[in-house]
């Protein structure tokens, strides 16, 4: 392959890689980028495509020997048990740092809307995530804070919290509780092949949903004592009401 060959194969490379895109979107995605970069004389729709095709059963073949869970679907778990912790973890929020905290800020305004404040957040980006489909030495990056937070002990409790569900899921960390750097997951290896039967987890209104949800249920405990439920209709209406209320 020449340069311009190599710098779309790596696309290609990334895109299935990263498994949050079908095949035909890839495709729609490369050709859109060889036209950008003006390479269509250079490359054509053929070779991008048999590469994309490739790439993917490459991946699929991979998968057949893959150690379950996969340091994908743990972090996917423990993503989704820090939501349940009212802290905002958001899955490939982004290209850069500033892209995922401007995530971060529209999910904490969709909970604000809904009286619910978070206690921090955590995110990983596309470059971040770019580190973890390497081939050799893959790692993972994990941003933390708090929306609107300067205080650097907040800052620092936002982190042990994220590291200890991480820890609790198996994950080595690498952080010294410097405020100013980010978590390490080393020896991370992203694992993860597009299925449009899965979840999206890219999808933040669910974060959203998740956090509001676990709020609501631990304020109704502690409207009825700590004991009993709701019956099943008044719930439901709850239920409908935030709904609404986040959606509309």
């Amino acid at each position: 392959m020449n340069e311009n060959e190599e710098f779309i194969y790596e696309s290609i490379f990334n895109q299935v890689r990263m498994g949050f895109l079908s095949v035909s979107e890839i495709k729609e995605n490369i050709i859109e980028e060889i036209e950008d970069n003006g390479f269509d004389k250079e490359i054509s729709e053929k070779w991008a495509f048999e590469n994309i095709e490739r790439e993917f059963e490459r991946l699929l073949e991979e998968s057949k020997n893959w150690k379950r869970p996969t340091d994908s679907e743990r972090l996917i778990e423990a993503f989704d048990e820090l939501c349940k912790q009212n802290i905002i973890a958001l899955h490939n929020a982004g290209y850069t740092t500033s892209d995922g905290e401007y995530e971060v800020v529209e999910v904490e305004r969709a909970l604000r809307e809904n009286q619910v404040t978070s206690d921090g957040y955590c995110f990983y980006h596309k470059q971040d995530l770019s580190r973890a489909i390497t081939p050799k030495d893959s790692s993972l990056y994990i941003a933390y804070q708090k929306v609107n937070n300067s205080d650097d002990n907040v800052t620092l409790e936002v982190g042990k919290k994220v590291i200890k569900v991480l820890t609790d899921k198996g994950f080595e960390i690498e952080w010294n509780e410097d405020v100013n750097s980010k978590i390490l997951i080393p020896n991370f290896k992203w694992q993860y092949i597009y299925d449009e039967q899965k979840r999206d987890i890219r999808n933040y209104d669910k974060v959203a949903e998740i956090i509001i949800q676990k709020k609501q249920q631990s304020t109704m405990h502690k409207s009825n004592g700590g004991i009993g439920t709701k019956s099943n209709e008044s719930t439901n209406n709850q239920n409908k009401s935030w709904w609404k209320r986040l959606w509309s």
